[in-house]
């Protein structure tokens, strides 16, 4: 049960009101410190604003969206406004390293391959016209550079813009950017609900009192419709729990593990070929290369989710690694459990209603794009969307 009054919250030193602000708890409130609310916090912060960053559970959960170690990032996208926005992310990632001094992305080089040769063809058509480096190799070509790898026609190799983000020293070190310009993070700090009271105000409940915010930002992945619900007019949302897996690599010493040599990569593949979607795969230092099929694992309410894979379907990954990965072992899965939370279109929502701003629907391919879409956050809080490709998508 909430407080009557509101709660306290850092507030800005005394005699250095920003210019122009009305009494309010707090300049902006960050619902979610996953990647994307953490990257939108530093945003915030690093432009003057007073940032409450708030997260329902500690670090590192496995809750929602944005943990574990390993990440795919790539520039190879068919659509002009994603790639524009992932070689920003490219540059904001290698600044948060900078800043931090966290290593966060390990360029491996990525492959693209498979039975939808259109879709393949037209990723270097896009890599083409922004002058991204790329080259083609035939499949035995291919199969010599990487010997655990087999592959289906032409292989697009992309050599220096993909690679691997660790996931959890990719939230800490944003949490860390934030924190350095100012902005304060409360973790076990549930939202209850969001009630709007003007064009300048919002009150934000938690179990310990209520915040006044001039904005909310809401980044909080499986459960954003929940909280949004008669507030903001939501494309339909549908939550998953996926099942990507570590496999081990073959030969490799289990008491004292190596980086795997792999590229990221992309099998365009499907029901047509036998699988339930295309399958994506990364080295896991430490743990093997991670595999998994693409936003196909069971709707599930984000508060009542097993964490269990699925049999048939980790069984069928498991045919798929013995097929087309013989470097790793099919035989000793490790199952990593998340959440996607997937629009109609596996587009991002990017959308400002009065005093909210709401980043949802990530589709399970955001992570790499987090402190560019942060950036896109901030200027949607403070009215300036001019500069970003995607925030007219809402």
């Amino acid at each position: 049960m909430s407080h009557a009054g509101p709660i306290p919250v850092p507030r800005r030193p005394a005699g250095a009101p920003r210019p122009g602000a009305p009494s309010s708890d707090v300049d902006v409130v960050v619902v979610g410190a996953g990647v994307v609310g953490a990257a939108a916090a530093w945003q915030l912060a690093a432009r003057g604003n007073e940032v409450l960053l708030l997260d329902r559970f500690g670090p590192g959960h496995s809750h929602g969206a944005s943990h574990g170690t390993s990440r795919i990032y790539r520039q190879t996208y068919a659509s002009d406004p994603y790639v524009r926005l992932a070689v920003e992310a490219h540059d904001l990632w290698r600044c948060l390293e900078d800043v931090t001094g966290a290593p966060l992305l390990q360029i491996t080089g990525g492959v693209d391959h498979g039975d939808d040769v259109a879709s393949v063809r037209a990723l270097a058509a896009s890599l083409a016209a922004h002058g991204i480096a790329h080259t083609w190799l035939d499949p035995r070509e291919a199969e010599q550079r990487w010997p655990g790898m087999r592959f289906s026609g032409r292989v697009l190799l992309q050599p220096d813009r993909s690679g691997r983000l660790h996931a959890d020293q990719a939230v800490a070190a944003l949490t860390a950017a934030a924190a350095g310009h100012g902005a304060v993070l409360r973790r076990h700090t549930r939202v209850e609900r969001l009630a709007v009271r003007g064009d300048d105000r919002v009150d934000v409940a938690t179990p310990d009192g209520r915040i006044r915010a001039r904005r909310v930002v809401v980044a909080a992945g499986a459960w954003s419709a929940g909280l949004l619900a008669g507030l903001v007019d939501l494309p339909p949302l549908r939550v998953t729990q996926e099942q990507p897996a570590h496999f081990a690599v073959r030969g490799a010493d289990p008491c004292r593990p190596v980086d795997p040599a792999w590229p990221t990569f992309i099998h365009h593949t499907g029901p047509a070929q036998g699988w339930p979607s295309a399958v994506y795969g990364l080295p896991a230092p430490g743990l093997g290369v991670k595999v998994g099929f693409h936003g196909v694992g069971p709707e599930c309410d984000p508060d009542r989710r097993t964490f269990t894979a699925e049999p048939d379907q980790l069984a069928r990954l498991q045919d798929y690694v013995a097929r087309f990965l013989p470097g790793l072992d099919a035989s000793r899965p490790d199952p990593v459990s998340c959440t996607y939370t997937t629009t109609p279109d596996s587009g991002f929502f990017l959308h400002a209603a009065g005093p909210l701003v709401v980043a949802a629907g990530l589709s399970g391919h955001g992570f790499k794009f987090a402190p560019a879409l942060g950036r896109v956050l901030a200027d949607l809080a403070v009215g300036d969307a001019t500069r970003s490709p995607l925030a007219a998508a809402g």
